[in-house]
């Protein structure tokens, strides 16, 4: 029994990409959408590999006898279950990206093959091929007497069997980096009709390789591993942002993981290529389907015009908690304030930062950074602050992984205008949202708090969910204190009077509140807990959830992606009940709900239950004590929970189906947007202006004279 309540953490990632793949099934979304969905299922497949991968192979190769402490799989079963699953979900990917394109094809936007081309479109193809491929073209020759060239992470080549009597002979040919990877064909009817680069490279392969028969040929796509860590790669000699760079060019050449191809090759060829780059046979995935859908955001432009192809479109509202025309600090200290993203705009935050970096009784700015977006609002006022003469401090996560380079360039931007820029303590991420503004008033000090659930990003504060809580709460604020404090000096918080603060009490914090309500519910009362996370595969609080539904607790979970608990088996978790949302919209706000009714607690925080965020990294979880701000939240999970269109509800065998019931069809996602339009606030009527006031004699002689000169 112990063995069916939990799932393995890599296993229950690729159920969550399932259902992202599942978007793309869906004919109630969007034509254009459904392709986006498939590409984004793609691209998350690629990290897993990098990241997760790439790590269980090193681990592999290690100790293969350290075992998942949850299903006890050793590195190499859970590889083995990877491989397969995935050679299975491709397959899913490629009937879902033929049933797409079908549909898309009669809506006039049809990806060509070269075949299927007309006289004058294969005029325009040559002469394109002529001019702007061919020139740039790099064709290598593989057999035993010529090196084997290295294939980047993540680039395409065509790879050809070429005809030798002299042995194997292997063609490559790259087709990355140099040439537009859509080359749209000329049409007047309003039609959408294209090429794939690696599609006309490989219908030309002959001309690179002219001395040479080509027997068979396929696109080919090498994915390596980032499995890599500054703390473990650390050159004393070198500050952190050169460390950094020196780990993101190892990074580019660590070993591959897998390798994709577009058609099946000769079995001499895929055993050559797998002995030159140390793959087993399993790690290599024929699929029919491009192998890097990331170009189908290159159509969208295209299709514009084609409103019915896309979402409609739905833009951050005006929150109603907040007044428009009046500066935010004031409005922070009557109540405290919470933002719901994307369904309300970023823009107030935006404005606290612009009002207090200008604001001369501003003493100081402090603000922990994960992932901002490039040209970056936050970092302006930043900026602005300190050449403004304020104190301006700010951790900048230069290990945030694959936004590194982004970050080595804003931490840079940051110290030349002024800033205070530190990096994570030593083993621990910085991952928290946290934001401190300190001001001079008459009646002394005050601070305002900011603490959120995502980054301080503008761009993705449109397209994922999440909560940004400002308070000037005074126990709030003297624990925001203490984590910068702590950080300053490389080290972290070991405790707090209101914020819960990862790595040393975040964890302890969240089951101490699970034991209390055991102890309700052991004691004959109605004990409650309620969570909204991204992933959950921590077995401490995992194990304490167990112990939770055991002793009569009702709980409740909102999970998107990752769950190692099982629920609904019957004598150990039959009082859990979990479902997972993928929509429109990436979840990603945390929510941690205690006990219900009056002695309801609420937090917001940055981690998920999972080790690497309550034991590994620097988190925050704030408590929300306004009694209409934790209706709300109450209200936005009670919606997240009674989903029945997008959610899809865990059963005891581990999968996952949508839920159906005789309710009402509610979409949370859809119902968030309709609530924050209906709820924009009406702007204030205007007092009608005055009559203007008769003139006398003289002040009308004296305006004509004014007039006159």
């Amino acid at each position: 029994m112990a063995k069916k309540v939990y799932d393995n953490r890599e296993l229950s990632w690729l159920k969550f990409n399932m259902r992202v793949l599942e978007e793309a099934q869906d004919s109630s979304v969007p034509i254009m959408e459904r392709l986006k969905f498939a590409s984004i299922y793609s691209s998350n497949l690629d990290e897993f590999f990098m990241v997760r991968v790439g790590a269980l192979i090193d681990q592999r190769l290690f100790d293969d006898d350290e075992k998942d402490n949850k299903t006890k799989l050793r590195p190499s079963e859970q590889l083995l279950e990877i491989y397969s699953r995935v050679g299975k979900l491709a397959e899913k990917k490629d009937k879902t990206f033929a049933t797409v394109s079908s549909e898309l094809e009669l809506k006039g936007v049809s990806r060509r093959s070269f075949k299927s081309l007309n006289k004058s479109e294969q005029d325009f193809i040559e002469r394109y091929y002529s001019y702007e491929i061919e020139p740039m073209l790099n064709a290598v020759i593989v057999d035993r007497k010529h090196p084997f060239p290295f294939l980047g992470d993540k680039e395409l080549f065509v790879c050809a069997k070429l005809a030798s009597k002299a042995g194997l002979l292997i063609g490559l040919i790259s087709c990355s980096g140099k040439f537009d990877r859509v080359v749209f064909l000329p049409n007047e009817n309003g039609l959408v009709h294209y090429m794939l680069v690696e599609d006309i490279i490989s219908a030309y392969a002959e001309r690179a390789f002219s001395s040479y028969k080509i027997e068979e040929r396929a696109v080919l796509r090498i994915t390596r591993s980032a499995d890599i860590s500054l703390d473990d790669d650390f050159d004393m000699e070198l500050d952190a942002r050169q460390n950094m760079s020196e780990l993101i060019s190892k990074r580019k050449r660590l070993r591959p993981v897998r390798m994709q191809l577009s058609r099946e090759l000769p079995a001499e060829v895929v055993n050559e290529l797998c002995s030159r780059l140390e793959l087993s046979p399993k790690q290599v995935f024929v699929e029919k389907a491009p192998l890097d859908l990331g170009y189908v955001f290159s159509l969208c432009p295209k299709c514009s015009q084609r409103s019915e192809m896309f979402y409609s479109k739905r833009e951050p509202q005006p929150s109603r908690m907040i007044d428009e025309t009046r500066p935010m600090m004031p409005q922070i200290e009557e109540r405290d304030l919470l933002l719901s993203y994307p369904y309300e705009s970023m823009k107030p935050f935006l404005r606290l930062l612009d009002e207090a970096a200008a604001d001369p009784d501003v003493l100081s700015m402090k603000m922990t950074l994960y992932r901002v977006a490039k040209n970056s609002r936050v970092i302006k006022a930043l900026c602005t602050a300190a050449e403004n003469g304020k104190e301006v401090f700010v951790l900048v996560e230069l290990r945030a992984r694959f936004d590194e380079e982004n970050n080595i360039e804003q931490s840079r931007q940051l110290e030349e205008a002024g800033c205070r820029v530190v990096y994570g303590p030593a083993g621990f991420k910085v991952h928290s949202k946290l934001c401190l503004i300190t001001k001079k008033t008459p009646d002394g000090v005050r601070y305002y708090t900011q603490v959120g659930t995502g980054n301080y990003n503008e761009k993705t504060s449109e397209l994922y969910t999440d909560f940004s809580l400002m308070t000037v709460n005074n126990d709030i604020s003297l624990d925001a204190c203490d984590v910068f404090k702590a950080l300053s000096m490389g080290e972290t918080v070991d405790n707090m009077r209101l914020l819960w603060a990862a790595p040393h009490c975040l964890q302890n914090r969240a089951v101490e509140m699970m034991d209390n309500e055991i102890r309700i519910a052991r004691a004959g009362g109605e004990g409650y807990v309620g969570l909204k996370l991204n992933s959950l595969t921590d077995k401490v609080l995992i194990d304490k959830l167990i112990e939770c539904s055991q002793a009569g607790v009702k709980v409740e979970l909102v999970i998107r992606g990752i769950s190692c608990l099982v629920a609904g088996i019957k004598g150990v978790t039959e009082n859990i009940r979990l479902v997972s949302i993928v929509g429109r919209y990436l979840e990603h706000g945390r929510i941690y709900i205690f006990g219900e009714g009056v002695r309801r607690n609420i937090y917001i925080s940055s981690a998920d239950f999972m080790t690497r965020n309550t034991t590994r990294r620097v988190e925050i979880a704030a408590p929300v004590l306004d009694e209409e701000l934790k209706a709300r939240l109450a209200d936005y999970f009670s919606v997240q929970f009674r989903d029945n269109v997008k959610a899809r509800e865990q059963l005891s065998d581990r999968s996952y189906v949508h839920v159906s019931n005789d309710e009402m069809p509610l979409d949370a996602q859809k119902h968030f947007i309709a609530e924050a339009y209906a709820n924009v606030p009406k702007p204030k009527p205007q007092p009608a202006p005055e009559p203007p006031k008769k003139q006398g004699f003289f002040a009308r002689l004296f305006a004509w004279f004014k007039k006159k000169s």
